[in-house]
């Protein structure tokens, strides 16, 4: 059974890659590429699904609890990543955590712009 559920989250996943790639490559050639309209696209379009998904399974129950997970991680996590980040920010300004949910956003934007430039200056001198 958890086979099952595996493979099934491993087909979503790359069927979740190549949508991204797909996507932001029509966005590109239909905008340009001197804005990261692309990756913009997928970000949105993604965190509008999750919205849809996640309403879908939590609140109506028009999805079960394994095909949220197989949707939500296996198609979005391969999609977009960014759908979760602000999913999770989501929950902690509904939970009126204020604090903890602009804490998340600064802290992951910050860390995460740092740590490319750390990674950029590690690949530099290897």
């Amino acid at each position: 059974m958890i086979y099952q559920k595996l493979l099934w989250l491993a087909l979503a996943g790359a069927a979740g890659t190549l949508a991204r790639y797909g996507l932001g490559g029509v966005v590109y050639r239909w905008l340009g590429s001197s804005f990261p309209w692309g990756t913009a696209a997928v970000n949105i379009l993604g965190c509008l699904l999750f919205g849809i998904v996640w309403a879908a399974a939590g609140e109506r129950a028009a999805i079960s609890p394994e095909m949220r997970t197989i949707i939500l991680v296996g198609f979005m996590g391969a999609f977009t990543t960014f759908s979760t980040f602000i999913s999770e920010s989501t929950q902690l300004f509904s939970a009126s955590e204020f604090f903890l949910g602009m804490g998340n956003i600064v802290f992951q934007v910050v860390i995460a712009l740092s740590v490319f430039y750390l990674g950029l200056a590690i690949g530099r001198t290897i």
